[in-house]
């Protein structure tokens, strides 16, 4: 068999083992299933040295059909919400310095990881950003990868766990009433999604936005549904294989490394990103008395997860996405455009 031949067949496992997993975590009413058993199965089956690998390239289909999405919960109320957040805005540079700085302290004293690779390891902005600007300066880019994917799988699994199971708020999706039918959209509707799809990746990238796979689609789509062009969201089939995609190329960003990376970086990211969400909890408590926002979604907008993961778990347990994306975006932007600047300073 060719190479190409035996990364096809690698990727065609590990989605197998996305929806299997999928419909176990469902039938076991398990938060998040469609998103949470990929991880979990591909993480197990990596963890396993299963001939697994991420279909990444997938996921150029998937995010932004999830920015569609997002952008379909936007509606004129929104606006009028817009005061609101503000406070939120305010706190967001200061949480975010005290989070990076103790996911730093674990990393660096703990983990002993050199400064340059333990700032970035501890940065809660994008994986892929972050990897980036961490090579650049000098940093271990293996050890900031797989930092950054645990960061993610532990804040996921966390959040949806405890909102399932000490909230009692369910996300498996079971509700008749929020699931969309293929025949529910028109002709016209799926050519409209399609172009905020299509298009909005393609502007999101010329404009250079943050996140924009899915931020891109997420405008085009508010735009499109408070216009009224379109009234309905994709059909539910599609926002589960995008679950399913997302989840499996998590799960799958362990192959290949040895048990003790794998060990040695779950054990660091799960003492980091613990610390990160207590910061996370202390601020949303804030927020919420001060601000009027309900707890659960400023802890959500603090959560130190990945735009798209985020979104698509405050989806599922039905808070505000737009709010929750919003506050991700700018995070994630802050994150990006200070890391440097900050790096710089302190290493001065």
């Amino acid at each position: 068999m060719s190479p190409k031949q035996i990364a096809y067949g690698q990727m065609i496992l590990a989605l197998s083992i996305g929806v299997i997993c999928g419909v176990t975590a469902y039938g076991a009413g398990l938060p998040l299933p469609w998103m949470l058993g990929p991880m979990i199965g591909n993480t197990v089956a990596a963890l396993l040295r299963a001939p697994v690998r991420g279909p990444d390239k997938l996921r150029l289909f998937v995010i932004p059909v999830v920015g569609v999405m997002l952008g379909s919960g936007v509606t004129a109320e929104v606006f009028g919400l817009l005061g609101t957040w503000l406070l939120t805005l305010v706190f967001l540079p200061i949480f975010l310095g005290c989070a990076a700085g103790l996911s730093f302290l674990v990393y660096r004293r703990i983990g002993g990881y050199d400064v340059v690779t333990a700032y970035y390891s501890a940065m809660p902005g994008g994986l892929n950003e972050m990897l980036i600007l961490g090579g650049e300066a000098g940093g271990d880019e293996r050890r900031i990868a797989l930092a950054h994917a645990a960061r993610i799988l532990i804040v996921i699994i966390f959040v949806a766990l405890f909102f399932g199971l000490v909230l009692g708020v369910s996300s498996s999706g079971r509700g008749a009433g929020n699931w969309i039918a293929l025949d529910a959209l028109a002709p016209y509707d799926y050519a409209i999604l399609g172009v905020c799809a299509v298009l909005g990746a393609w502007v999101g990238k010329a404009l250079r936005l943050p996140a924009a796979p899915v931020f891109g689609p997420m405008i085009l789509s508010g735009v499109a549904h408070v216009a009224g062009w379109v009234t309905v969201a994709p059909p539910t089939l599609f926002i589960i294989a995008a679950q399913i995609t997302i989840g499996t190329i998590i799960g799958t960003r362990f192959a290949g490394a040895t048990l003790a990376e794998i060990r040695r970086d779950l054990g660091l990211a799960t003492v980091a990103s613990l610390a990160m969400l207590c910061v996370a909890v202390g601020f949303a408590e804030m927020i919420a008395l001060a601000g009027g926002i309900p707890l659960s979604q400023a802890f959500l907008a603090y959560s130190p997860g990945g735009l798209t993961e985020m979104s698509l778990l405050t989806l599922a347990l039905n808070q505000d996405v737009t709010y929750v994306s919003i506050m991700h975006v700018i995070r994630i932007t802050f994150v990006i455009a200070a890391a440097p600047i900050v790096f710089g300073m302190l290493r001065r």
